[in-house]
């Protein structure tokens, strides 16, 4: 079984532990000798300086710094929490609510002097728990595409240890595919999730097939993600599944069939839904990047142009799930965050069946990867195997709801 660990990105990049996450914590609560060295041992001295030190469990988190003055910790806007000293350094121990991202800044004489803005806070649901049987996972498998041609691209799948074999199951892709199979603690967490989830029947028996970009002489991820057109979609329907359905018995229709992706891999599958929404009715998109990244004849603009695109054209009937973060990108091809509000308040105005989550993050994967539990199960809620069709309306209290508005708060 997986270990039932989850220590928080540490700048980014988990370090190996010298002591545990659990022992930290109970180290803190007591103040016990040697606190101090097992910090600087376990969370690293050049994190610890930099004020990026943060450690945490299912809600409970540590956080370490150096500073001549006794600083205090302030979590998004919450008021500032006072440090406690342990030897030469200061620590703050405290409670966050599960299922989302934080930033944290330390402050002392009234100026930041460190912090992090993508700290994931672990849900039990994206841990490995006993008793929870555990799916396969086969791959890699090399595709090579006559759609892109010189193109190949890595292809995963993962099949519940509840199915049987025989019966058709439903379809999840995942975009950027290569790095949810990542077991390393504060990373993605997606195989633990989708056996939890399952377990649980909140999700369906469903196969994932995890898909690397395309790898080729140009670059060729944001040809396939960020181009507005069908030609990814055929890649995926007539190259990459085929490959699979020789091994797993697959729903064909679209009602049974989600597409994931994170920044571009975003933009390519909610083009997928929008352009055939008889091939996948569901989209979970993080970060995406709704911008002008690849411009054409057809498209000007690139996936700029998709919020006004979702209010003039026809709706689709698909379900969304939207995630970005108020840190996101900023540069020539546009800015993500305004783009995603654009999304939001063009899939509200037409009616459509999303969810939008924005939080403080940066184009990071801190705050998808936290949700992540809740959202598979919004994604997949009331399905029916039995079903192969259903119409998605807007929930009525989000109909009651204001549009999402910008609203001016990092400056006086």
């Amino acid at each position: 079984m997986r270990t039932l660990l989850t220590l928080v990105m540490l700048a980014g990049i988990c370090s190996a532990q010298k002591v545990s996450t659990l022992d930290l914590l109970q180290m803190a609560r007591t103040r016990a000798s040697g606190l101090e060295q097992a910090l600087r041992e376990t969370l690293g001295a050049d994190n610890i300086q930099k004020g990026t030190a943060a450690a945490g469990e299912l809600g409970d988190f540590l956080f370490a710094t150096e500073a001549e003055k006794g600083p205090s910790l302030q979590i998004n806007n919450e008021p500032p929490i006072p440090a406690f000293k342990v030897g030469s350094l200061w620590v703050v121990q405290t409670r966050l609510i599960t299922g989302t991202s934080y930033r944290y800044t330390w402050i002392a004489d009234g100026k930041p002097i460190g912090g992090g803005n993508n700290l994931p806070a672990f849900e039990p649901d994206s841990c490995s728990q006993p008793g929870v049987p555990q799916g396969k996972l086969t791959g890699p498998i090399e595709v090579p595409s006559k759609i892109y041609p010189g193109v190949k691209a890595n292809v995963w799948y993962y099949v519940p240890a509840q199915w049987d074999g025989q019966t058709p199951l439903a379809v999840q892709v995942w975009g950027d595919g290569q790095q949810f199979m990542d077991p390393r603690p504060g990373h993605w967490r997606v195989l633990d999730t989708l056996d939890n989830l399952t377990a649980q029947k909140r999700i369906p028996l469903m196969v994932s097939i995890f898909i690397q970009a395309g790898t080729g002489p140009r670059n060729q991820r944001s040809i396939e993600y960020d181009t507005v057109s069908d030609t990814y979609l055929h890649r995926l329907l007539d190259e990459i599944f085929p490959v699979v359905a020789e091994k797993v018995k697959m729903r064909t229709d679209g009602y049974s069939r989600a597409i994931q992706g994170l920044s571009s891999g975003a933009i390519m599958a909610f083009n997928a839904a929008f352009i055939n929404p008889d091939a996948f009715s569901r989209v979970l998109s993080w970060i995406g990047s709704y911008t002008a990244l690849q411009r054409s004849a057809a498209h000007p603009e690139g996936g700029a142009e998709y919020p006004t695109m979702v209010r003039r054209e026809a709706k689709r009937n698909i379900r969304v799930w939207l995630q970005d973060g108020a840190g996101d990108l900023d540069n020539q091809f546009g800015y993500w965050p305004v783009a995603n509000l654009g999304m939001a308040n063009a899939l509200k105005f037409k009616g459509y069946d999303y969810h939008f989550s924005f939080g403080v993050g940066e184009h990071n994967n801190a705050q998808g990867a936290a949700e992540l539990p809740e959202a598979m199960t919004w994604l997949w809620r009331d399905y029916d195997p039995a079903k192969t069709s259903q119409e998605f309306a807007q929930d009525p209290a989000e109909k009651d709801q204001p549009a999402w508005r910008v609203v001016q708060l990092n400056r006086k």
